[in-house]
């Protein structure tokens, strides 16, 4: 449908507002004949490129604006030209510029003999403009000198036999390479004490000879000098001597000194540090209770020391926030309201509160056999949160070295619906942690506790869902009892824009089967033991998740995405508590299906009022690809193909061919291909995505199990709306 619109618009000419003897910059080429040489890191320094290209093949934008017509004063023909894209004419200016550019960055990479040539390509009025790069032989650092003036200097980058100096004999000689040196080096001294040393302090000196590609370099360090008229001496190296606390209200005065002190990194007696600097703004910054920071240093007359002065406000302690909200269940509608209540500063330690009351009403329609036909709920949720560890045994030197949260959290929730009764208590102790700087932060639950109990169940759902022989009943039974679930868990997560890792792994029930053992608990008749004669479930979690983002360009990029998780209920469980299971379908998985409306494996859902129980599992794969384009505004397109399913591992009757059998789930993977449109706010994503099944799994039948030869769209397509990207 894409293409076709977009053979439409480019039946338009596009080149219809282009003067005579000028030409449409169709597109630009950077070549190279070197196979080694990856001219497209280079693409950056193309000054002029061409008009934009909807998933880097159509030129909607541009087809747009050619649409319009020559007369201004029509509201038609501006609102075409505003959404459209101006025509790009080639610029013999900006392209002579471009070829200098790629000549000096590849001299930067150390190609000192690289030479561009500047083609065109034309064809009626459009030009492609192509860069052909011959980079030659990179240069080497034949004998690498160091010329440090600073005695003090010297001796902290030539010991541990030169480990502080990286730039040796033959080094790859690059510009690129001699400024990032520079660059260390300054913040390498700026941590040492040195705070008015700045990198104009080293000059580096190299010496090429005709016909060899060796170079002789020498890095000078001067000695310092505040002004050009002032004599040279040896570089200050500076002592913190005192640090004071400066509230700019009465409020501040609130925040415990321990607290300011802990979260500074640079201290008295100490050598000044950069980086110290850097993490002490961090670290307050994560501080609920203040507003803003800043650090300010005075020089002591004729020494080398300095006075800082953390100057701080702080935010207000407390908020209460109102949230009213719409909720539609299947085409029942009904209404919620929040209240939450915020203390940043709890203890004085910018410890903060928040407590959530929120309560729901929803008018159930088309229910039959029951007598209420209203659904209610109320809950109560609380947090505290420390900006730091709150932990035995971990000394305040380690503690210092990450920045971390700690949080503890209790919630209770009940919930009548016409079929049964439910009451959620939880409560939990979490800690969050990363170094300042470093891409991986980490997860560990020290506990996490859930108590779910059914005080009511109705006497017409249970004989027609709970008791009933010939219904598929055996998972939906298990999620309707009394449970206890205690679990601890552990997680890693890594982003550095263009890879995301993220990992996850959870156990439950290991700590009440000790106790049980311990204390001799009896075990019922299907050879559980119980707690305060509830049954409490044990398992194991791990789930594995990574993402790589390839960018094309400043608009386009090809997103691949693959996930894996495994659960498994052993000991007192045989069955998953629902709340562990996964699902497949839905707005984050494989998006020709509805939400828990694919799996396990070729099993086929045959009533949807239970089967969102029997359609969950032990085990899930999830396979993505999806390539992101912006089109105009705030909108952004996608399209993407998904694969995927769920599964069990173990065999439950109520889920026929479910089970994973490592020689057939390659022919059980669901595959779904689709469109997408997102409205990207900066701050947050609203995203639309429209799927329609490719291969379903669940049927045999060719004509069923390809939908993709044969679609039918009431029975393939499926919408989604959701907040955020997919993954």
């Amino acid at each position: 449908m894409v293409a076709v619109v977009a053979m439409w618009m480019m039946s338009c000419s596009t080149t219809k507002y282009i003067p005579e003897g000028q030409y449409l910059l169709d597109g630009v080429e950077i070549n190279t004949d070197d196979e080694e040489f990856d001219a497209n890191a280079l693409r950056q320094y193309v000054r002029q490129k061409g008009n934009s290209r909807w998933f880097s093949l159509f030129k909607i934008p541009l087809g747009l604006y050619a649409m319009s017509g020559r007369d201004s004063t029509k509201w038609l023909n501006r609102t075409l030209r505003n959404i459209g894209e101006e025509p790009v004419i080639y610029d013999t200016l900006q392209a002579n510029l471009t070829s200098s550019d790629l000549l000096t960055a590849m001299q930067n990479m150390g190609y000192m003999n690289a030479k561009v040539e500047h083609h065109t390509e034309t064809k009626g009025k459009k030009l492609k403009a192509i860069y052909y790069l011959r980079p030659g032989s990179p240069f080497l650092i034949r004998h690498m000198r160091y010329d440090i003036q600073d005695e003090a200097i010297n001796n902290i980058l030539t010991a541990n036999d030169s480990a502080l100096l990286i730039l040796h004999n033959g080094s790859p000689f690059t510009v690129n390479g001699l400024d990032k040196e520079r660059s260390r080096i300054t913040s390498l001294l700026m941590d040492r004490g040195y705070w008015k040393f700045h990198k104009e302090f080293i000059r580096f000196e190299a010496d090429t000879m005709r016909g060899s590609r060796l170079v002789d370099v020498t890095m000078h360090l001067l000695r310092y000098r505040p002004h050009k008229d002032a004599p040279e001496t040896l570089h200050p190296c500076y002592k913190i001597r005192s640090v004071n606390f400066i509230a700019a209200d009465s409020v501040g005065s609130q925040i415990r000194r321990s607290v300011l002190e802990n979260n500074c990194a640079l201290q008295e007696g100490m050598p000044y540090s950069a980086s110290a600097v850097q993490r002490t703004y961090n670290n307050y910054s994560r501080l609920h209770a203040v507003k803003y920071t800043n650090l300010r240093f005075t020089e002591l007359p004729d020494s080398n020391l300095l006075d800082c002065a953390v100057q701080y406000g702080v935010n207000k302690p407390s908020t209460i926030l109102f949230q009213p909200e719409g909720t539609n269940t299947a085409g029942d509608l009904g209404a919620a309201v929040s209240v939450t209540y915020q203390n940043r500063n709890l203890f004085h330690g910018s410890e903060q509160l928040s407590v959530q009351l929120r309560g729901a009403f929803e008018a159930i329609t088309k229910l039959e056999g029951y007598q209420s036909q209203n659904y209610r709920e109320y809950g109560a949720e609380s947090k505290l949160t420390f900006p730091r560890f709150v932990a035995p045994f971990l000394s305040n030197e380690f503690k210092r070295n990450f920045n971390a949260t700690s949080e503890v959290s209790l919630s209770y929730n009940l919930q009548n619906r016409p079929e049964f009764h439910r009451r959620v208590l939880s409560a939990g102790w979490r800690y969050r942690w990363g170094k300042p700087g470093d891409r991986w932060t980490y997860r560990f639950d020290a506990f996490d506790l859930n108590y779910i109990r059914m005080p009511w169940i109705s006497k017409t759902f249970k004989e027609e869902y709970l008791d009933s022989v010939s219904s598929r009943n055996a998972i939906l039974r298990y999620n309707y009892e009394n449970l206890f679930i205690l679990r601890t868990g552990a997680g890693m997560t890594f982003n550095n824009g263009i890879n995301a890792v993220k990992t996850n792994f959870e156990i439950g029930g290991n700590v009440l089967r000790a106790i049980a053992g311990t204390l001799n608990f009896r075990q019922d008749d299907n050879g559980q033991y119980k707690l305060f004669n509830i049954a409490f479930a044990q398992y194991f979690k791990f789930d594995f998740d990574y993402t790589r983002v390839y960018n094309f360009d400043e608009n386009n990029s090809l997103v691949m995405h693959a996930g894996i998780g495994v659960a498994y209920p052993y000991g007192n469980s045989k069955i998953l508590p629902f709340e562990k299971r996964y699902f497949s379908g839905g707005a984050n998985s494989v998006r020709g299906w509805r939400v828990r409306g694919l799996g396990p494996g070729s099993f086929k859902g045959h009533n949807g009022a239970i089967d969102f129980i029997n359609q969950t599992g032990d085990m899930k794969i999830d396979l993505n690809v999806e390539y992101r384009t912006h089109l105009f505004w705030k909108f952004n397109g996608a399209v993407f193909i998904d694969g995927g399913n769920i599964w069990t591992l173990r065999e439950y009757p109520d889920q026929p061919g479910g089970k994973f059998k490592i020689g057939e789930f390659y022919n059980q993977l669901a595959a779904a291909y689709g469109l997408g449109v997102r409205l990207n706010f900066d701050y947050f994503v609203l995203r639309f995505d429209m799927g329609m099944k490719a291969v379903d799994p669940a049927y045999e039948d060719s004509r069923e199990h390809f939908p993709i030869l044969h679609p039918i769209f009431s029975r393939d397509f499926a919408f989604h709306f959701a907040v955020g990207l997919p993954f």
